[in-house]
């Protein structure tokens, strides 16, 4: 045991563990060994990323997890590594040439642009990494993976080519989410719906065969008129059948498209005809497909009106062309009104600009394997937790849209598809491709370029960021072809730790992908963590300035305090609300634990007396123990045994405020009070002796359990108070199998826990009579206890240090003085003789003030209530709190009252 300083300095040793760790290879998996295993994959944050609360919420539990794992012997995996971001990447690349060189991606071309990304990546790859191990990250960073590795690149092209082989790889031309801001097609899972105040725009079109006569028609895009080409009715609508077969004139350019039939209008929306746009939205590209209508697209790749037709809307940012439209109209006579309409409009999750539905060449995906990842986790083959997230996982997969994977983007796996040169155009125009033959014809694709590269030009797109993404718990631990040790020992994996936003982008890809490419799942548990919001409820975010940086928390409240604070407001299925006095209440937590250790130490090296030859130092430590040592070796015994339990329902907010309380109060508050008096010079050596080896039990334990929680201080302490020895490692020890107390009966724990629970709970019952009478600070007062219970006597002087007296009396003949205060407890009735404590006189005088305050309370309180304007139009809560009030007030004027007449 090494002298601990007088206080916790958290920063030297979190880096000197950390360090530590490291060096002596503690986190590197063996997929040779014979111990069970355990695995889990990070989800792979944003190489150019920066460390946020939700990292630090999601990689604390999976750092939990393989913690807790090794302590339960099993050889585990935890495989880290980032993801190349394709749009984030490349778009903060673009954004530092623009302002520091004034060029393009164009400017520099494909080959010298991807040098600069691969710079940028080179420069800030790595700073939410060593984020990571700031935080105490138990990852085996020997294994570390980036999605554009050699070794995984091969694997996303690999993908590619197969399920082209398969025919569930395509391209064509379809209706896409476009950002007009990266100018890439995104899928509809990074489309985010926002709620706006739109305008809906009513006007007429004239009809081409009856002059004066018009067809109404609504829209909220007027800024697509020019690509109007019919407008459709709904069949069973009969105020427009004489319309159907008949033209309109589109007022710009001036063109007759005609009125058609099809069931997908919406006979209650605006006037019930739709102007049909196939260019510019999915539902009137269907139409137009079943009608064979002309696609005219309006607008250009970066949402600037395209009709040169119109020269006064031409060139228009599409918003200004939108109004510069209406105004057109207006200017006709053919707007009829405007209304403010809400709807929902899709954003880019990246650029949060309105996307735009573009008619775009792209390569699509058939999802593989459907039927196998919906039964997994239908069945439970695959666990989801919270359990509500399976019915939105299957909701998903029995309404699959096939996946846009192709994005127009230069950073990223690119498309593994070549044309021949001389056919270029020809084929990057093709409405469809004739892929039959893609290794000798025209069209070339593999994993590998054409033998006569000269001669071909490859695709220029690459695939969606989640296509590398979805390979990743098998792709991370083998090459192409390979059954790699690491492959055969930790896959599938065990737990995957991830938030429900990406159930659709990663976790539901994943399992399709695992299923097709490694024939079966590729993890057996799914834990979707919380979203982390404000005090007032709204989401963390640098534009509230709501979102506060965690390495600046770290270097504040140490990276054990942030985890562990962290961690005790983290619900299972809620969202949670951060409050920085959580964090601040870690910190607070691994001081008390230090100070805990600290009292331990002062009480200095004691050797345990011979029991008879006995050399088990816990049967020794049992058979000498008290009631009091007994009592908390039981809790330690249930605290394991709960926590088994909670860790098997991943509710991770409740085991840490099961370590808190066992800590704070079952040891700290009662056990360390209650054996204050053992550890006095003038106590007996034996007591003294099993005293300290029972605090050095729940000692050595608890930080063996608080250890994944709380890694860093746990280790140090573990070291310093000599229950591990100098080069071993507290993470690498194994949970003890057996309780502490296996050789004491449950009826013989049960009989001592209830004496001890008697004693606690009477003190505190004493301590809140002095409270009453103003006597809480007094170490002198007197107890008088009658009938007390028979084992009592040997505990007194226990009871007289937890609840502050100077003296016991045990006399069952004691006649009260009038007024004394007395409490019926578990070991007897308690006077409280006050004589000599307090001036009775002022005492009176005191609790009539405090009653004349209560009753005026009282008076408003029911007056309030009694008022039907303030019951109807308060908010609910409001009034039950109020009611509330008003029944606590009167159960404390009783006792006011009660206890004044007791002064006689």
């Amino acid at each position: 045991m090494s002298e601990l300083p007088k206080a916790y300095e958290p920063q030297e040793v979190e880096a000197k563990w950390y360090a530590a760790w490291l060096e002596g290879k503690c986190f590197e998996a063996d997929p040779s060994s014979e111990k069970p295993a355990y695995s889990i994959v990070i989800p792979p944050p944003n190489v150019t990323g920066i460390l946020h609360l939700g990292h630090v919420l999601n990689n604390t539990i999976q750092d939990i997890l393989a913690r807790r794992a090794r302590q339960q012997g099993k050889e585990v995996l935890w495989l880290p590594g980032t993801d190349h971001a394709g749009i984030a990447t490349q778009a903060k690349v673009e954004r530092e040439l623009r302002e520091n060189e004034k060029l393009t991606r164009r400017d520099l071309g494909r080959e010298e642009f991807l040098k600069r990304v691969w710079d940028f990546k080179v420069k800030h790859g790595n700073i939410i990494i060593s984020q990571l191990k700031r935080l105490g990250c138990s990852c085996d960073w020997s294994r570390e993976r980036f999605t554009m590795d050699e070794s995984y690149t091969k694997w996303v092209s690999h993908v590619f080519v197969e399920l082209f082989k398969e025919g569930l790889i395509y391209r064509g031309k379809r209706i896409v989410n476009w950002c007009p801001v990266s100018l890439t097609a995104l899928s509809d899972e990074e489309v985010i719906m926002k709620e706006q105040n739109s305008k809906l725009y009513f006007m007429k079109y004239e009809l081409t065969d009856a002059p004066g006569e018009f067809l109404e028609i609504s829209t909220t895009r007027p800024e697509t008129l020019m690509g109007d080409v019919a407008v459709a009715v709904n069949p069973k609508d009969p105020r427009f059948a004489k319309y159907v077969g008949r033209t309109v004139n589109r007022p710009f350019p001036h063109a007759a498209i005609p009125v058609i039939a099809d069931d997908h209008v919406d006979i209650e929306f605006g006037t019930g005809a739709l102007k049909i746009t196939p260019a510019h939205d999915k539902a009137d590209f269907e139409i137009g497909i079943r009608h064979n209508l002309e696609i005219i697209d309006v607008l250009t790749p970066d949402g600037h009106v395209n009709c040169p037709e119109v020269p006064e809307l031409h060139g228009l940012e599409r918003f200004a062309g939108r109004r510069k439209a209406a105004a057109k109209l207006e200017e006709m006579g053919l707007l009829i009104k405007v209304e403010e309409y809400k709807n929902n409009v899709g954003y880019s999750e990246r650029a949060d600009v309105p996307i735009e539905p573009r008619i775009s060449m792209q390569w699509f995906l058939k999802y593989p394997c459907v039927k196998e990842a919906a039964d997994a986790v239908a069945t439970g083959e695959i666990q989801f937790r919270p359990e509500r997230w399976a019915k939105t996982y299957a909701h998903w997969m029995e309404n699959l849209q096939d996946w846009c994977i192709s994005r127009q983007l230069w950073w990223g796996h690119q498309i593994p598809v070549w044309y021949r040169k001389q056919k270029l155009d020809e084929l990057k125009n093709a409405e469809s491709l004739d892929m039959s033959n893609f290794t000798t014809g025209d069209i070339h694709v593999g994993t590998d370029a054409p033998a006569d590269e000269g001669n071909w030009v490859r695709d220029e797109d690459v695939m969606d960021t989640w296509f590398s993404s979805w390979l990743w718990p098998f792709a991370t631990m083998a090459n192409v072809g390979e059954e790699t040790p690491t492959l055969k020992k930790f896959y599938p994996t065990t737990d995957l730790v991830t938030g429900p936003d990406i159930i659709f982008f990663w976790v539901a890809r994943m399992i399709m992908a695992g299923f097709r490419f490694e024939g079966e799942l590729p993890f057996k548990n799914v834990f979707f963590t919380s979203l982390i919001r404000d005090m007032k409820g709204r989401k963390l975010s640098k534009t509230l300035g709501n979102s506060p940086d965690p390495v600046v928390l770290m270097d504040k409240y140490g990276a054990d305090g942030v985890r562990f604070g962290l961690m005790r407001i983290a619900p299972l299925g809620a969202d949670m609300r951060y409050d920085e006095e959580q964090i601040e209440g870690g910190r607070n937590f691994a001081n008390k634990l230090f100070n805990a250790c600290r009292f331990r130490e002062m009480a200095g090296e004691i050797e345990l007396p011979d029991n008879e030859g006995d050399d088990d130092e816990d049967h020794q430590v049992v058979g000498m123990a008290n009631c009091f040592h007994i009592d908390i070796l039981a809790k330690l015994d249930a605290l394991a045994v709960d926590l088994d339990k909670i860790y098997a329902d991943y509710r991770f907010g409740e085991l840490t405020q099961r370590l808190y309380e066992f800590l704070w109060s079952d040891f700290c508050d009662q056990f360390l009070e209650a054996v204050k008096g053992d550890l006095r010079e003038t106590s007996a050596p034996e007591a003294r002796a099993v005293t300290v080896s029972v605090m050095d039990t729940v000692l050595s334990r608890y930080l063996q359990l608080l250890h994944p929680f709380m890694p860093h201080i746990t280790e140090e302490l573990s070291l310093r108070m000599g229950y591990v020895n100098e080069g071993e490692f507290l993470m690498l020890a194994e949970l003890p199998e057996e309780p502490v107390l296996a050789g004491l009966s449950a009826e013989d724990t049960a009989a001592e826990q209830a004496k001890a629970t008697a004693i606690y709970e009477t003190a505190g019952r004493v301590r809140n009579l002095k409270a009453e009478y103003n006597v809480a600070n007094r170490r002198d007062v007197t107890l008088v206890i009658k009938n007390p219970a028979p084992w009592f006597a040997e505990e007194k002087s226990v009871l007289a240090i937890l609840a502050g007296a100077g003296e016991i009396v045990l006399d069952d003949a004691y006649d009260a003085p009038k007024g004394t205060p007395v409490s019926l407890t578990p070991v007897g009735e308690i006077y409280l003789p006050l004589e000599g404590l307090i001036d009775v006189e002022a005492e009176k005088i005191r609790l009539t003030r405090e009653i004349g305050k209560l009753e005026q309370e009282l008076t408003r309180s029911e007056a309030k209530l009694s008022n039907e304007s303030f019951v109807a139009r308060a908010p609910a809560e409001v009034v039950e709190q109020e009611k509330a009030r008003l029944e606590e007030w009167r159960g404390k004027l009783v006792q006011l009252r009660d206890m004044l007449q007791g002064l006689g």
